[in-house]
């Protein structure tokens, strides 16, 4: 339990003081909301999401079926965000200011999105960003959790918090690398999808029972 303590201090204290580093600004309410919002998921992430398994997982490298230019791309979208947009709101100026009540609903919005993300994370051991059959790990359906009404609910957390992270560190220019990452994701969850279909046993009965993959009754 200390180890996973440290770790999340370390993490939270990274991201906050990098945030605060790149504004400027060491007192901003809006900040501190922020880094305090985050490190309430770190926590939960690491003390309820998060096992081993999962974590070799994700830093696996990319296998047959990997869309992995994709995904330099998407991690190349999310930290032009997280970098820009405390330049922009600290530093630069170049956005107008976003209104406070924005910034509250931003810090709400991604809240909310990384809650989805980590609780599809949490329902489902074979989350990855690697495309891929876990055949080593017993890789199977999941149809618990979120996953009874959508296929990619983990997408939709990260297609939601992106642009309301970039509203919450008062940037509207970042809705730019905020949108390009949300936009990704989405080509992401199609191209998971129709690989699964081929390659997971009981993926395709599955996909006929829940209908939708990441958007609830549009698609």
């Amino acid at each position: 339990m200390a180890i996973k303590l440290v770790r999340a201090a370390t993490i939270v204290a990274f991201i906050g003081g990098s945030l605060m580093a790149l504004a400027g600004d060491w007192r901003s309410p809006w900040l501190w909301s922020l880094t305090g919002t985050i490190a309430v998921l770190v926590l939960w992430v690491m003390f309820k999401v998060l096992d081993p398994d999962l974590a070799r997982e994700r830093f696996r490298p990319p296998t047959r079926g990997a869309d992995s230019t994709a995904l330099a791309w998407i991690r190349a979208s999310a930290l032009a965000l997280w970098v820009f947009a405390p330049l922009d709101a600290g530093r630069l100026h170049w956005s107008a200011a976003v209104p406070p009540a924005l910034r509250l609903i931003g810090i709400c919005g991604f809240a909310v999105g990384a809650w989805f993300t980590f609780r599809a994370m949490a329902a489902n051991r074979f989350f990855s960003p690697v495309v891929r059959v876990q055949s080593e790990r017993g890789h199977h359906v999941i149809d618990t959790g979120p996953y009874r009404s959508l296929r990619h609910p983990g997408y939709l957390g990260m297609a939601v918090f992106a642009p309301m992270a970039a509203l919450a560190l008062g940037s509207w220019w970042a809705l730019i690398p905020a949108g390009l990452y949300a936009m990704l994701i989405l080509r992401r969850a199609a191209v998971e999808d129709r690989f699964l279909h081929g390659h997971l046993p009981g993926y395709a009965e599955y996909a006929t029972r829940v209908r939708f993959r990441v958007l609830p009754g549009i698609w």
